[in-house]
């Protein structure tokens, strides 16, 4: 009995179906879009990934993770930005240095400046998540001249994480893994989780079949010693101290998203970012989202931020 009702739809099939293709294509046509290239860092070379024309965007992912993170923040951006993803030292097609030495903090922060410098400018609006966002927040401390907009996600301000790691139990409690890739090797058979640490486990958090297969190429690609150097050379050790220390304040705007289902990095640790900052300062929490926010919640982080971004050139 329903049958005619059905058929009343059918002139807008096609259009559906058209609709369906273009969601389904729109990362497909940006890996088609996207130039690559290379800049130079005292000889490790840094991957980048680049679309679009504009204001200068530099993105930096996190752990573990590479350049097509971004894949739906570039696709919202390119119209009105250059937007640049790279992959840090030690990730798919950027240099891996063998030295645990060579993924210190400064390092880390030369090469975002090598990139910036690569495309000829003077500062840009740097993107940070997870070890991404570490890299920001030390970026804007050492190099403010080069920031023009800082956008952190899902890492708490270095004071918010330094105060949680020494105040708050389940903070540390959920930092148990960074302690374990302190001590431990790559090669250790429980390092990951419980799990050892290859291109499937360190994929297994990607939801998206198509993409999954994406980053087990990208971190068969990888050097896993390299991941855990970023822990070994740059975690904080705060739950020891019991001190907090205080980092420069800024004085660029900030925007800060935070999946609150993240189980790594305890919201607590935004409280009194705006203390810490001189310049206009916007906290977006995402219900639902886990720790992977701009995948989690990737219209709300990509309309969001270029909003922002815009608001401000």
């Amino acid at each position: 009995m329903a049958f005619p009702n059905v058929l009343r739809y059918l002139p807008y099939l096609p259009a559906l179906v058209a609709l369906i293709l273009v969601a389904n294509t729109a990362h497909a046509d940006l890996l088609d879009e996207v130039e690559h290239g290379y800049a130079d860092n005292n000889g490790v070379e840094i991957h980048y990934a680049s679309v679009g024309e504009g204001p200068l965007v530099i993105m930096i992912h996190g752990f573990p993770d590479y350049w097509y993170s971004w894949r739906h923040q570039m696709e919202g951006l390119k119209d009105n930005f250059k937007v640049v993803a790279i992959d840090q030292r030690g990730y798919n097609l950027s240099g891996q240095p063998e030295a645990e030495s060579s993924y210190a903090m400064a390092n880390l922060i030369g090469d975002v400046a090598a990139v910036i410098r690569h495309f000829g400018e003077e500062k840009a609006n740097i993107v940070g998540h997870d070890w991404g966002g570490i890299v920001s927040w030390q970026f804007a401390f050492a190099l403010p001249e080069m920031v023009e907009n800082l956008v952190i996600l899902n890492l708490p301000h270095p004071n918010g994480m330094a105060r949680e790691l020494a105040n708050n139990q389940e903070q540390q409690e959920n930092s148990g893994y960074a302690r374990a890739f302190i001590a431990g090797k790559a090669t250790d058979p429980d390092i990951f989780f419980g799990q050892p640490m290859n291109p499937q486990t360190l994929s297994g958090w990607v939801s998206d079949p198509a993409a999954r297969q994406k980053y087990v190429e990208a971190f068969g690609r990888s050097s896993f010693d390299g991941m855990l150097a970023y822990y070994k050379q740059n975690y904080p050790r705060g739950e020891s101290s019991g001190t907090a220390p205080s980092a420069p304040r800024l004085n660029m705007p900030v925007l800060v998203f935070h999946g609150l289902e993240d189980t790594a990095l305890h919201s607590d640790g935004l409280n009194n970012t705006w203390d810490w900052i001189d310049a206009d300062t916007t906290i977006v929490t995402a219900p639902g989202a886990s720790h992977f926010v701009q995948q989690d919640a990737a219209e709300l982080v990509t309309s969001t931020m270029k909003w922002w971004l815009l608001a401000r050139q």
